[in-house]
């Protein structure tokens, strides 16, 4: 009798799960999550790195998990501790051969692995690749070759990769063993309040999400036209979260859009949707190659002209959506109610704070890390850096917030859904609030610019 224990992190799901396939072939298999104490560490720049957002969306996804597993005969143990010290401590308990598990690409996760194996005795650690479009095996290249520039590597991938069929989940799961005779010193838990979410976390609303976007609505096919809207539902897949937490495979997804274009329609939407989940493969590879590089003041080009400065007064105006630059703040605002900002805003939130503000662009993105109810290591980190001028896109620019306040919120309708303050001035207003004079702006109830007006922003 093999018995295993399938070990999830960020693969919340039970369809195109390599490691779940593999540790469903034992006779028998539990499965297990471990919420780790250090989710509610404070990182190095303040804020903790788990917020409630992200708390919330988490443990939907585990209930989930734990009802599809239910569902064909599988038991999902959520366990409260460090994995090195309850990985063997379970697998002895119940007399495990085996631990199957996603392979990592970032340092921290990675370290956790190799923190897990060294602690096992005579436990085997196995780990699969998951969670991406490609293995390594399937690059075109060497990883140590790896593109430096995004669209070098999207020809390759697109020439001479294949991407990988999804694995159907287990129809059925083998039973669970006995916890061994020390059941009360693996608490089961999910203990967490019910945090509202814009978003349910879970596999099962993800793969709803998924239907809606592509197969009943059809909104992929205008993806491309709309994706740098900001109010609404379908203006973008809205698959992030679920894919941050393994609720959905990517692969699934590309999947179901070659689906779609076999029985609908193949048009620049359906490609562009392919095409940005091109990029956030593109940041797993970077991070998977770079490492703890990545998240130096320098960055991957290691410079040593970038801000460094942390004002707490400009940070906390930035964070809390004070700035006086409307279009900034409604992002921010919309951020923190909801845990959620449209990519557009992600940019231009992150240009302000590491440009026109002058801060440490890290600060921002371990805001990000705590506030985004879709953060993904390697994507939020992988584009703050590409704005602060150290990523993998060698052109140092930012972005000119007013113009693109202009450019993609003409009548001030997103401006006015977060900033209601500021309703009572005329739409064309709403955006720059700055350019009236003194005694216009004193009538309203939105503060000042925190800089000097930028000379290169439209009047």
């Amino acid at each position: 009798m093999k018995t295993a224990l399938c070990w999830f992190k960020n693969d919340l799901r039970i369809d195109d799960n390599p490691a779940l396939v593999a540790a469903a072939r034992a006779d028998r298999l539990l499965c297990v999550y471990v919420v780790d104490a250090r989710h509610d560490d404070r990182s190095s720049y303040g804020p903790p790195r788990l917020g409630p957002h992200r708390r919330g969306f988490l443990s939907q996804a585990l209930t989930d998990l734990r009802q599809r597993l239910t569902a064909i005969g599988g038991q999902l143990c959520v366990i409260a501790g460090q994995p090195d010290q309850v990985l063997p401590l379970l697998a002895a308990n119940t007399n495990a051969d085996t631990i199957h598990t996603t392979a990592e690409f970032a340092p921290e996760e990675r370290a956790d692995v190799t923190s897990v194996a060294n602690a096992l005795h005579s436990t085997a650690l196995h780990t699969h690749e998951g969670g991406g479009l490609y293995e390594q095996s399937a690059l075109p290249f060497e990883l140590a070759d790896l593109p430096r520039v995004f669209t070098v590597f999207r020809k390759a991938v697109e020439a001479d990769a294949v991407i990988g069929a999804p694995v159907d989940a287990p129809s059925q799961l083998p039973p669970s063993p006995a916890l061994g005779n020390e059941p009360d010193a693996l608490p089961d838990i999910i203990q967490w309040p019910d945090t509202p979410t814009l978003f349910t976390g879970g596999e099962t609303p993800g793969l709803a999400r998924l239907n809606h976007y592509v197969w009943s609505s059809q909104a992929v096919a205008h993806y491309k036209q709309t994706r740098n809207q900001l109010l609404g539902t379908d203006f973008s897949s809205k698959f992030s979260p679920w894919l941050a937490r393994g609720c959905l495979s990517p692969r699934r997804i590309m999947a179901d859009i070659a689906r779609f274009e076999q029985a609908v329609t193949a048009n620049e939407s359906t490609y562009w949707l392919g095409f940005e989940l091109q990029w956030r493969e593109f940041f797993r590879w970077v991070l998977s190659l770079h490492g703890a590089r990545l998240f130096q003041l320098g960055g991957l080009l290691k410079r040593d002209d970038r801000p460094a400065d942390r004002d707490p007064e400009r940070i906390e105006a930035w964070q809390e959506g004070r700035t006086g630059m409307p279009f900034i703040d409604a992002n921010m605002r919309e951020l923190a109610a909801t845990g959620y900002m449209s990519n557009r805003g992600r940019q231009n939130a992150a240009s302000f704070l590491a440009r026109d503000l002058g801060q440490d662009w890290r600060v921002g993105a371990a805001w990000f890390e705590t506030q985004l109810v879709d953060y993904d290591v390697a994507s939020n980190w992988g584009n703050w850096a590409n704005i602060a001028g150290v990523g993998t896109d060698k052109r140092d620019r930012g972005f000119n917030i007013l113009a693109q306040a202009q450019r993609h919120d003409p009548d001030a309708a997103y401006i006015s859904e977060w900033l209601p303050e500021l309703a009572a001035i005329p739409a064309n207003q709403r955006q720059a609030p700055f350019f009236m004079n003194a005694g216009q702006r004193a009538d309203i109830d939105y503060p000042a610019l925190i800089i000097d007006t930028p000379a290169h922003w439209p009047r």
